[in-house]
């Protein structure tokens, strides 16, 4: 099949924005405890009505410190209550929200405030503070930062006492549908991070199609959602905006260090994750059987449980004898393991990067279903996902209700909706290349089946997305290692991966002289050095200034210095002395693997 689609579920307002959402919700379940927030170490509801009032309070700071409708204000912070608050009083301040990653370095701080011309920005932690008033002379535009940790709610509240409630609904009310309602910066192959303009349609049809397709999941007054993924991240904000328009309780958590406490002590009915969120709980309970001796009970269970998930999708479903292996393992293993995920859940939704067969099936097996989805920023999040009722493991899923994908005919995934960006902001030559003939152009390829269900075969980029879902643009980091002497060439891995790695090659020109100056012999080779420590550390500078341009998610933590050279005539080298990477990654496949092995 060449082209797929799904009648819409959802009617996106045409006059509306996404500050009618907590209004209707104060309206509609004022009582209904919509978000929920730590203090003191212990959760607390806040219901739609003191939930507006707050974000009331925070968007009236706003306006009286000068915040105009259009504005561009950035939001640099780990995930908490405060970020969804602020997202929203920025909206009903008509104004923009410009997400940044709290990883970011300086450099990126400084491109995605002043490429956004943000004219206030509001910060968490004092390293964040730092990191943009480094930038600050800079930035001519930015006339105002806050800090969370400072007290930068309550001095918005001081600030905004004397503007009536109804200026904050006047200016609650300027947006419409087709206006911008954030601009979040993706990573892009020429470097610099393009800004992906989103609007208020883009996220209504999105979330509330979503939502809508998978009601059951979204049942207000009974359904909740623990948030831990980034905000800057798309996924992070469709975990935001969704539970908000259902509405279901939301709580957002700043890390996963201690996700597992924060599940059993909020006990979300709905987990929204990266791969690497499910594959260490999977990692974590089979270290803790083999601690425990429990090795082969765990592994025998795991087999069990991916033999009755596939059994579940053929003819006559899973054998007499499996259905009773499967009961005895639910009493010992499995019950176990959905506890340490809330004890309340029974499905998820993954997206970022690829879940894998294998883990799709153990986690159905268990009781506890991982739907698979897929999307970009572009797409403002899931584009595919796998319906509640109708999964099929292995798949990204059916197309966003009211939204269209088609294989082009060369494989790459074209998307058409409402769901869709505007434009990349001031970038009108890559939003004519990403938008043309009317579709939007992935870069990646994939195939439909005979029900249209999405599997994603390739990418026609470069870019690389992790297993916790970062996107990372390889460029960036390669061109400031390869500026080093010592370097000839780099080439930064990581797709899938728990972390980005880099694969190495010395230039043989300057290397006899390093050699020289370090005391080496004068015959000495990159295979007789590439394990040399003086080598690895000189090295390990030019990795270090690669990694300062970049956010830490982004950074290279292994690197392998290579034997050999990238050549033309090796194959690995194409005329303009372009990397082909595919055929880097295959036959360098042992050194890839030992950076994530060794």
């Amino acid at each position: 099949m060449r082209e797929f689609s799904l009648p819409a579920l959802y009617e996106v307002p045409a006059d509306g924005n996404l500050t009618d959402i907590v209004r209707r919700n104060a309206a509609q379940h004022p009582d209904v405890a919509v978000i929920a927030r730590k203090v003191g170490g212990v959760w607390q509801d806040v219901t739609a009505r003191d939930f507006l009032a707050e974000v009331h309070a925070a968007a009236k700071g706003l306006i009286a410190s000068g915040v105009q409708p259009g504005d561009r204000v950035g939001l640099m912070s780990r995930t908490r209550y405060e970020w969804t608050l602020l997202d929203f009083a920025i909206w009903n301040a008509g104004a923009v929200t410009v997400p940044v990653y709290e990883t970011s370095s300086a450099e990126q701080v400084q491109w995605i405030l002043g490429d956004s011309g943000a004219t206030a920005c509001i910060v968490e932690l004092d390293n964040h503070a730092a990191a943009v008033e480094s930038a600050r002379e800079t930035l001519p535009e930015l006339k105002n930062v806050w800090q969370i940790e400072a007290g930068a709610i309550e001095e918005l509240g001081r600030a905004g006492r004397d503007i009536s409630d109804a200026v904050v609904e006047e200016r609650g009310s300027l947006a419409k549908a087709d206006d911008p309602a954030t601009i979040v910066y993706t990573s892009g192959t020429t470097g610099r991070p393009k800004g992906c303009v989103l609007t208020h349609r883009s996220f209504f049809a999105e979330c509330g199609n979503v939502v809508e397709r998978l009601r059951p999941l979204f049942r207000t007054g009974e359904c909740s959602v623990l948030l831990f993924l980034p905000l800057a991240h798309v996924f992070g904000r469709l975990v935001q905006v969704a539970p908000m328009m259902a509405p279901i309780k939301l709580g957002c958590v700043p890390d996963i260090r201690n996700l597992t406490d924060e599940l059993t002590a909020f006990r979300p009915t709905l987990i929204l994750g990266v791969p690497r969120v499910f594959e260490k709980v999977y990692n974590a309970a089979r270290a803790k059987a083999q601690a425990d001796g429990k090795g082969r009970i765990f592994d025998k269970a795991a087999d069990t449980a991916i033999a009755y998930s596939k059994a579940l999708d053929a003819p006559g479903g899973p054998s007499f004898g499996l259905r009773v292996k499967h009961k005895v393992f639910d009493k010992l293993v499995y019950s176990k393991l959905r506890a340490v995920l809330g004890g309340r859940g029974e499905y998820a939704i993954s997206g970022g990067a690829p879940l894998g067969e294998r883990l799709g099936h153990f986690f159905r097996g268990i009781g506890f279903t991982v739907l698979e989805g897929y999307g970009l920023t572009e797409s403002c999040a899931a584009t595919t996902f796998n319906p509640w009722d109708r999964q099929k493991i292995g798949t990204v899923g059916q197309p966003l209700p009211g939204s269209v994908v088609r294989i082009a005919d060369d494989g790459e995934v074209l998307l058409h909706g409402e769901h869709l960006f505007k434009e990349y902001w001031n970038n009108p030559a890559a939003t004519r290349e990403a938008l043309s003939d009317g579709w939007f152009h992935t870069g990646d390829l994939g195939t439909l089946d005979e029900d249209g269900y999405l599997r994603i075969t390739g990418r026609k980029k470069e870019i690389i997305v992790t297993a916790g879902g970062k996107n990372v643009a390889p460029a960036v980091i390669e061109d400031r290692i390869r500026a080093h002497a010592l370097v000839a060439e780099c080439m930064v891995v990581g797709d899938g991966r728990p972390f980005v790695g880099a694969l190495i090659t010395l230039d043989e020109e300057f290397l006899g002289r390093w050699c020289a100056e370090h005391g080496k012999p004068a015959d000495s080779t990159a295979a007789s050095l590439r394990e040399d420590p003086d080598l690895l550390a000189a090295i390990q500078t030019a990795v270090d200034d690669g990694n300062a341009a970049v956010s830490k998610a982004e950074s290279v933590r292994k690197f392998r210095v290579l034997s050999a050279q990238f050549t033309e005539e090796s194959g690995h080298l194409t005329p303009s002395l372009k990397l082909k990477r595919n055929v880097v990654a295959k036959d360098y496949a042992d050194e890839i693997e030992a950076l994530y092995t060794k």
